[in-house]
């Protein structure tokens, strides 16, 4: 006997919402959700690091069903993991969450048209459960093990060093000498975090990247909250960011050059009276190859103008055991050095996957829809966008799971699963399932399904053409449909 018509894995931002709107639009079928975590919240509850914080506004960065109606558009991790479990509770789907559950194995079987999962449970114990459908809200990056950082002889520091992923929360930095190496979000979050209580924080770097200010309170937002109607408001406001980001994304891209200099002329005002753009604030980049960094009301240029912050562009020769050398002979002498280098990207949480006893991997064939992977029968897995927030992309998935599942009703379906021929699979021409440059994403990128240029197995478009899809869109083509 099955267990469950459908089981979610990961209770985060992607998971609960897939909850949501399988109870809105197939309340008749059986779920749970099974969450390696004590608690809800997925990234928000696994980083703890000082000034954790969304790098996306929460206007869309919140669930569509649930709006986000704080005051700040940017706001601290504690409170985004406080909304996401409210939203939880709102809607009865916490009460659907095993916690402390660990896939370790998924096994589809074609006798029985089943998934069994190996699972343990508080660490300890293990169990099987069943299910018709498996919906992967898993994230993008390994949970378990942080991003092996390629740091010249780093292992000779004889002070501490630190990870973002795994903080310790016993970890005292005041008055200390801290080096941040890196110069992604979490850099970026740091830095002014860190100099409220450190001595002095210097974000080392390779090479320089798009820092843009943004205020956490606007002057819309405002006029919205506190004059027209609640509903009319969240929905403007939604609105309102969800253009603002489509629009900044494709200015970057349509015109780099003229992006380029409206961001660093934007920079140049934010910086110390006197202090050049060069060498530190000139990407080699254009706009938007790699993920546009924010930084609410100022924060981190704040920082810098106080002189507890700084910035330094180098090469790192090696690492004594009190310093870090620079290819240009500069030395700097850290008591914590953190390592905020971007996280080790992975698919599907790093679940066993067997098909009728064979071994299964993703990254050898590629996604359908952003959503589904050829060759795996009834699994969907979650994606959003690293262009815009997180949550769009994961709710036109849910929304195009959803439309699967109503046809699998409708038509006395068991089995749903993308297939290719050999020769479409010949005249295919890959692409990049992410489109960023960063380098965590260029050596990691292999953890992913591949993507190609010809529809169904395209990357991520934007928000508007792949919900349209989701809702309306061709769902036969590439797809296998058995009873």
């Amino acid at each position: 006997m099955v267990d469950f018509d459908i089981i979610i894995v990961g209770a985060g931002i992607s998971g609960i919402n897939f909850a949501y709107r399988l109870q809105e639009r197939h309340p008749d079928l059986s779920y749970c959700i099974l969450e390696n975590r004590h608690e809800i919240g997925g990234t928000w509850s696994l980083f703890q690091y000082p000034g954790i914080r969304s790098d996306s506004d929460l206007y869309t960065f919140g669930f569509a069903w649930r709006p986000w109606t704080g005051k700040n558009s940017i706001v601290h991790g504690s409170l985004i993991r406080d909304y996401i479990e409210d939203s939880a509770a709102e809607k009865g789907i916490d009460s659907k969450i095993r916690f402390c559950h660990r896939v370790n194995k998924m096994k589809w079987s074609s006798s029985s048209n089943l998934w069994t999962f190996d699972i343990t449970v508080n660490f300890v114990d293990r169990l099987s459960l069943t299910s018709h459908f498996v919906f992967l809200g898993t994230g993008y990056y390994d949970y378990q093990k942080p991003l092996e950082a390629n740091i010249p002889e780093v292992s000779n520091f004889q002070g501490q060093v630190v990870h973002p992923q795994f903080w310790p929360a016993d970890l005292d930095y005041a008055d200390k000498r801290v080096v941040v190496i890196g110069s992604g979000a979490t850099a970026i979050t740091l830095l002014p975090s860190l100099a409220k209580k450190a001595a002095q924080v210097t974000m080392l770097q390779r090479s320089p990247t798009y820092i843009a200010s943004l205020p956490t309170e606007g002057g819309f937002e405002a006029f919205a909250f506190n004059f027209l109607p609640r509903f009319l408001a969240n929905k403007l406001i939604r609105l309102k960011w969800m253009l603002f980001s489509f629009f900044m994304v494709s200015f970057c891209r349509l015109f780099p050059r003229a992006a380029k200099a409206f961001l660093l002329r934007k920079t140049a005002r934010l910086l110390p009276p006197g202090m050049s753009l060069e060498p530190d604030f000139i990407p080699s980049y254009n706009p938007w190859d790699q993920r546009l960094c924010l930084c609410p009301d100022g924060d981190f240029f704040n920082a810098i103008r106080s002189g507890n912050g700084s910035v330094k562009t180098g090469k790192i020769e090696n690492i004594t055991a009190s310093a870090i050398r620079l290819t240009s002979g500069d030395e700097l002498h850290p008591d914590i050095i953190v390592t905020a280098t971007g996280l080790k990207l992975c698919t599907g949480g790093g679940i066993d996957i067997t098909i009728d006893g064979k071994p299964y991997d993703m990254r050898d064939h590629f996604a359908w829809r952003t959503a589904m992977v050829e060759g795996l029968p009834n699994a969907v897995l979650s994606w959003g966008y690293v262009d815009a927030s997180w949550t769009l992309g994961a709710d036109s998935t849910a929304q195009l799971a959803c439309r699967l599942l109503e046809k699998v009703k409708e038509g006395g379906i068991s089995v749903i699963v993308p297939r290719m021929t050999a020769e479409e699979r010949n005249r295919l021409e890959e692409r990049p399932f992410l489109r960023l440059q960063a380098t965590y994403v260029k050596e990691g990128g292999s953890a992913f399904p591949k993507s190609a240029s010809t529809a169904p197995w395209q990357p991520r478009s934007y928000f508007w053409k792949d919900m349209a899809i989701s809702r309306w869109g061709d769902i036969e083509t590439g797809l296998e449909w058995l009873k």
